[in-house]
Order: C-alpha cells, then structure tokens, then sequence
C-alpha cells in the first residue's frame, strides 16, 4: 500500500518533470548555449517540482487555520515577508539534493573499500528479514534515525556559541508563522543540508525515499511554526511535535537562552526530548524572540536585522565579535597567570 502510494506520486511528480522540461527547460537551455547542464537540470526539477507542490499545500493547509485559530493577532504581517523569502529557497530542496548527490560517489567508495576488506556494510533495512525490509518499517525506521540525528544537531546549534549565531536567524522572528521554518542563515542551511545528506546515504536511505523523507519532514516543521493555537492532547502531544511544544522552543526567556538553557529540541518527535530531559509541556502561546532583541534598563537592544540581507551580514558581525571577545578572554587569563607565576 504505501510502496503503491509513493510510486503513484512519484509518477505525477515525473510526468509534470518530463513535461516542464520538454516544453519549457530544454528549449530554454538550447536558446541559451547550456546543454551541457540538460541532464543535470532534468534531474534538479523533479526537487524544484516536489518543493512547489509542498509549498502550495502548506498554504492551502495551514493559511486557512491562521486565520481562524491564531495564536498570536498582529497589527500587520510586514514582519512575515522575509520569511517567503527563505521558504521558495529552502523548499525548493537545490542544497538536499546537491549534497546527497555530492556524497554519493564518496560513500560508494567506502563501501568499496569495505567490502575488499571482509567489513560489512550498514544495511538498516535488513536488519531484520522480513520486516525490516517492509518498505514502511524501513522507512519508519529512517525517519526515527534521522529524526534523533537532527535533535542532537538542533541542540548542538544551540550549545556552540559560532553555530548559535547563525540560528539565532531562525529565533530573531518574533512574528511565528507557517513560513518561518526556513528562516535560517544560508550557511547554516548548507550545514544542515550536508550534515543529514551524509547521515542518510550512512543508514542506507535510497534517493526517492529520501526525497520523500525530506518533504514530509519539512511540511511537518512547516505545521509547527506555524501562528495557531494548536495541541494535540496529553498523548498526542508525547507522539509528535505540535505548534504549542514547538512554540515553547521559541519563547523568550524559555526555549532558548543562546548556548545556556533550552528546550523542545525535537524535529518531529518530543521522544529525546523527554529521554534526555528537555521537555516543557506548557501549553500557553507565549512571545517569541530572543531576549536581547526587547533590551533592558541601560542595555540596548540588539538588532538581528529585518531584511535577507541585513539578517545574514549581522550574523557574521556577531561571529566575530563572539570571536574576538574570546580572544581577549584567552589573553587576559595568559596575562593572569603569567603575573601569579
């Protein structure tokens, strides 16, 4: 059933590739002198095709629940804009694919040179014949494997303070909504897309389920920023990451405190969370942002930047003010302890 469901959106998605690419792309490249790229673009626009697919029912969905059940009302949306910028780049899923194909030719090598050595290859779906190679338990099990990879990378962007920086794009909306998702830095995009392109092609997922991996786990992360009043019961709410758990992440003064405290770091499961002690289950909307956006009585506010551009340049002047005050730090201690000698 499941295999049959995927083959038959696959099919859709490759008859609308086939025909975008005749009619459209392929007279476009020859007019242009760039045939050279035609197999490698023929490739790249079954992603581009599935990222508008997924775009436009993520605003058929959830457009219409922010509307009716919001969890926050705003004067205007200006805030808002911004953040379409970074969801047509990010869903269109080029970074995914690149990286995923990138890696491919090195892992082939590896398992080359493992298999000439007697070392037996990660073979996640055969773990257990006759199960495990259900086509839905392996990608049950992939999805839970990448899921627990990516909290563990959630937590780390938190923990490291140059890494924070660049997520503290993603934390600076203080008006959440269904495209706030992809609101991160470039690199930090680039990060993450090699990061669970490696960890994919190490489990063993294949290409076509991993294109599927990547877009349901994007809807769903789309469906938790999103600006609703949403949960979904005590059980519920310990089975899979809603809007309100996920909003606890972003609160101020909650979720995230830069590299010192956070919670609700899961993806798309609050299991590590509550493994390793990082749940919070209030349910209340409460203000997001970072805290030093607001400012305090003599401290001014810091400004994360409201356009693309402005948002990516601050984050680098962050860095290397974070850089440079651990410079100074390292030297006052070396002075220190040169004087105690």
């Amino acid at each position: 059933m499941f295999h049959s469901v995927l083959s038959s959106l696959d099919n859709v998605v490759s008859a609308l590739q086939t025909l975008l690419y005749v009619d459209v792309i392929q007279p476009f490249l020859f007019k242009v002198g760039l045939m050279d790229y035609d197999e490698d673009t023929y490739d790249a626009l079954y992603w581009v095709i599935v990222g508008v697919l997924e775009v436009i029912a993520m605003y058929a969905l959830l457009r219409p629940l922010e509307a009716l059940r919001p969890a926050e009302k705003w004067q205007d949306r200006r805030a808002v804009r911004v953040d379409v910028i970074y969801t047509w780049l990010v869903k269109l899923g080029i970074l995914n694919l690149f990286f995923f194909f990138t890696f491919q030719p090195i892992f082939d090598s590896l398992q080359a040179w493992l298999r000439l050595h007697n070392v037996s290859n990660l073979e996640i779906d055969n773990l257990w014949p006759g199960v495990t190679t259900q086509p839905l338990v392996a990608f049950a099990i992939y999805l839970v494997l990448l899921d627990f990879a990516g909290y563990w990378y959630h937590r780390m962007e938190h923990r490291i303070g140059i890494w924070w920086e660049l997520h503290a794009v993603h934390h600076s909306q203080q008006q959440m909504s269904l495209w706030s998702d992809d609101r991160n830095h470039l690199l930090d995009d680039i990060l993450q897309a090699s990061f669970f392109a490696a960890v994919a092609l190490v489990i063993g997922v294949e290409p076509s389920q991993f294109v599927v991996l990547v877009a349901i786990t994007n809807l769903m992360q789309s469906v938790q920023h999103a600006n609703i009043r949403l949960h979904y019961g005590w059980l519920g709410e310990r089975l899979l990451v809603s809007p309100a758990f996920h909003r606890r992440h972003h609160a101020i003064g909650y979720g995230h405190e830069g590299t010192r405290y956070g919670c609700n770091f899961g993806v798309l499961l609050p299991w590590w969370d509550m493994l390793f002690r990082t749940a919070s289950w209030n349910r209340e909307p409460e203000p997001t942002g970072i805290r030093d956006q607001i400012g305090a009585p003599g401290v001014a506010a810091v400004n994360y930047g409201d356009g693309f551009f402005q948002q990516h340049w601050l984050a680098f002047r962050r860095i290397g003010a974070r850089l440079a005050s651990s410079r100074a730090r390292n030297r006052a201690d070396s002075d220190t302890d040169a004087a105690a000698v």
